[in-house]
């Protein structure tokens, strides 16, 4: 569903505004844009810093509504101010329903937003294939939620496993009538453990009460292995796994022992990143991975084939792949340009931003890192 043309209008009027006072504030954009419509001819990477200063000088709404150098309205004014409830980060576009989309949020504990879109449905500006991975920034409308129109689609595809996850997740919010459908939301019950903080980050919970104390053994052992023996890169990767099978119903990490599930999942982390691998900066057989734990290399080996079997994880997964690794995997780089499937790393500068810009790609490549693109 989308807002009415008039709401539409208003948003846009409201926040160019308040973008190019951000943007000026902050010395991000020339003072000859000196107009909310002259905001829109700026350059997309541009746009997209002023978007991202505003995330980390949150005061600059109170102080925009404060000196209104657009002399708003005051019905815009209130507006503008609400927006300090905004919440940004990264979320799965789930699901179109007819008034509204499902977005989840890809951080713990996940949260269902439904959102509307602005002046083009979200099919046309994220695509009709999902669930797809977007980062934006949810704000508060006039007792609805919508985006605030820039919203970077990663090209990432999901196996079976991840979407009946989601599906689940989406299905037990419905059922305890927890869409939030405005902000700012308040949690129920632990509403200090769930509160959204600017940037989208939340405090990590367990799914259930029964797999909880399973989940939190497990990422203890994870996270003592890695500090011995690889790096917090590693760390971060093994506790959102641990995170994806703790949530779903019922959680498997309550069967079995704990050692058991934290060499599965090292172990699935490693199989993507070619942990075995002697020319990597860290490596180790994965046996050595299932003796540190104390369990066999069976039991190790069957826990890692049943978890990338169940979520669909594949060798040199782009979700599941090392950040410092990432710019040599080369799925991550296949775009198709007029047709044809290229590397992103060896084309023109401008494609790259561009291609950064539609979240095509993770980064624009450094020239200085060998593959230099022509311009």
């Amino acid at each position: 569903m989308l807002l009415c043309l008039e709401d539409a209008e208003q948003f846009f009027r409201i926040h160019k505004s308040l973008m190019l006072f951000v943007g000026r504030r902050l010395n991000l954009i020339d003072c000859k844009y000196a107009s909310p419509k002259s905001f829109e001819k700026l350059p997309p990477s541009q746009r997209l810093k002023v978007h991202e200063a505003l995330l980390d000088h949150m005061d600059l709404i109170d102080a925009f509504a404060d000196e209104n150098p657009q002399r708003l309205v005051e019905d815009d004014i209130e507006i503008a101010r609400s927006w300090t409830n905004l919440v940004s980060g990264e979320f799965f576009a789930f699901r179109q329903l007819k008034q509204e989309m499902i977005f989840l949020s890809a951080d713990e504990p996940v949260l269902a937003y439904g959102v509307l879109a602005l002046f083009d449905p979200f099919e046309v500006v994220i695509g009709p294939d999902l669930p797809r991975l977007i980062r934006t920034t949810l704000v508060p409308f006039k007792g609805k939620i919508i985006y605030d129109g820039l919203a970077i689609v990663h090209d990432i595809s999901f196996g079976g496993g991840v979407k009946r996850i989601l599906d689940e997740t989406y299905k037990e919010a419905k059922a305890r009538n927890e869409i939030i459908r405005s902000l700012p939301h308040h949690a129920k019950g632990t509403e200090a453990a769930r509160k959204n903080d600017v940037s989208g980050k939340r405090t990590p919970v367990a799914a259930s009460s029964a797999a909880r104390p399973a989940h939190d053994r497990i990422v203890a052992l994870i996270d003592a292995f890695c500090r011995e023996e690889l790096d917090e890169e590693y760390a971060e990767l093994c506790r959102k796994l641990a995170g994806i099978l703790v949530r779903k119903r019922p959680s498997p990490l309550v069967r079995g022992k704990p050692e058991s599930w934290a060499s599965g999942i090292v172990r699935v982390i490693g199989w993507v990143n070619f942990l075995g691998d002697p020319s990597q900066p860290h490596h180790m057989k994965m046996t050595d991975i299932d003796r540190a734990f104390g369990v066999s290399e069976a039991t190790g080996s069957a826990k890692s084939m049943e978890i990338r079997n169940q979520h669909g994880i594949d060798r040199i997964d782009p979700e599941w792949m090392l950040k410092s690794r990432m710019e040599q995997n080369p799925l991550v780089w296949m775009i198709r340009v007029n047709g044809m499937i290229d590397d992103a790393r060896d084309l023109p500068r401008k494609v790259q931003e561009e291609a950064f810009r539609k979240g095509l790609i993770p980064f624009i490549p450094d020239p200085r890192a060998g593959r230099t693109a022509e311009d």
